[in-house]
This record gives C-alpha cells, sequence and structure tokens, in this order.
C-alpha cells in the first residue's frame, strides 16, 4: 500500500497532477469539497466545466468521471466523479467503487502520476465513513494502480481517524 496516503488537508493546495472533485451530476459548483475546489480554481474550471457536454442537464452521472483543466490550482487536471447519496440512489457500493475506478483510469489515461482525492460521498451524500473508507482502500490498493501516488485529504481527525483504521486492516 505504500502507493496509497492519508492526510488532514486541503485538497486545493494538493501539489497532485490531478484533483479529484466530489462533484455532483451538472458538474457547475455546489457545496463541501466540490465548492471548496471551484471557489480555489477560479472561473476557469466552471468555464471547463460548461464545455463537457450535458445530457438532459447531466454532464457526469454517478458512478462516471470526467477530466477538465484545473484552473487557478496546482495540479494539471481536476477530476469530476459523482458519489452516490447513501440511502438514496441503489447498490451505494458499486457506485462508489466505480467512481474511484473511473477516477483513477482517467488519471492514468492522462499520464497522471499523482493524485488527490477526497472521501468521495461522506459529507452531504451521507456514505458511513468506515463502509467508504473500505472501498476506497479495496479500489486504491487494486495493482491495476500501482503506477499512481493516490494522497486522500481528508477533512477532519475524526474523519482521518477511522479511516486510517480502516486502511491499516490489509
Amino acid at each position: 500500500m505504500s502507493n496509497v496516503q492519508l492526510t488532514i488537508g486541503d485538497i486545493t493546495s494538493a501539489p497532485a497532477d490531478a484533483i479529484v472533485n466530489a462533484a455532483n451530476e451538472i458538474m457547475l459548483g455546489g457545496g463541501g469539497v466540490d465548492g471548496a475546489i471551484h471557489r480555489a480554481a477560479g472561473p476557469a474550471l466552471l468555464a471547463a466545466c460548461h464545455e463537457v457536454e450535458a445530457v438532459n442537464g447531466v454532464r457526469c452521472p454517478t458512478g462516471q468521471a470526467r477530466i477538465t483543466r484545473s484552473g487557478d490550482l496546482l495540479a494539471r487536471y481536476v477530476i469530476h466523479t459523482v458519489g452516490p447519496r447513501y440511502h438514496v440512489d441503489a447498490r451505494p457500493e458499486q457506485l462508489l467503487g466505480s467512481a474511484y475506478h473511473n477516477s483513477y483510469r482517467l488519471a492514468l489515461d492522462n499520464l497522471c502520476k499523482s493524485i488527490a482525492v477526497p472521501a468521495i460521498s461522506c459529507g452531504v451524500y451521507g456514505y458511513p465513513l468506515a463502509e467508504a473508507a473500505l472501498i476506497a482502500r479495496d479500489v486504491s490498493t487494486d495493482p491495476a494502480y500501482q503506477a499512481l501516488n493516490i494522497t486522500f485529504y481528508l477533512f477532519s481527525q475524526e474523519i482521518y481517524d477511522i479511516w486510517q483504521e480502516v486502511f491499516s486492516r490489509k
């Protein structure tokens, strides 16, 4: 698991090739991590999101990922992914796993060596922290992603402690 790290910090200042944005399906900003990334990136990120084709207003369906320029961030790219709403979406574990897989594949397809990732769906989407950490750990330690340095930027000591406990089990 040497390619996976956990830290408490501000994902918007991550020195990575790509930052994963826990976005909503319209990809035009929102609250939580999404809002923080859009604020830090400036208007160029919103303009890049507008360039992503929308079907019935949806630019990125739940479980999928899209990549854009990063605006004013240190990272070259923002990879937008939509995690499941825990008590709303069917099969949330499958959708959360897909959100991570699709984000990592996009990073590798765009020659990224490092990626900063939040705890997808763990804010207002209500995913239980330990369950989400287990899915994130299992996907992130898949041998297909060994070439990618993955750093989880976690919002608080509480989240970090739960994720650290889960990640140390493997």
